[in-house]
């Protein structure tokens, strides 16, 4: 149940980079069935966002590794050099 709640806690959180930039906004989260642990973070990404239109896929968000992000709260920081390996 615990891990239903944390899911849901993300899910439409506004990402933010290390670097200030408003990156999108998460519409999706992968979670790995056995494990339970979060994966990665599927975003929509905002228009205004160089880093996410270089990172943006032909379906329209942007895919990166939930190793990225430090910290949730209000928003998700993410480092953003990780985000591009």
């Amino acid at each position: 149940m615990a891990k239903y709640l944390i899911a849901r806690q993300i899910s439409g959180k506004k990402i933010v980079t290390n670097e200030g930039e408003d990156f999108g906004t998460v519409v999706d989260i992968n979670v790995n069935e056995v494990t339970g642990k979060i994966e990665g973070l599927s975003i929509e990404p905002n228009p205004d966002s160089m880093t996410a239109a270089k990172m943006k896929k032909e379906d329209g968000v942007v895919h990166i590794s939930y190793e990225s992000v430090l910290a949730v709260g209000d928003y998700i920081i993410v480092e953003r050099r990780n985000m591009m390996n």
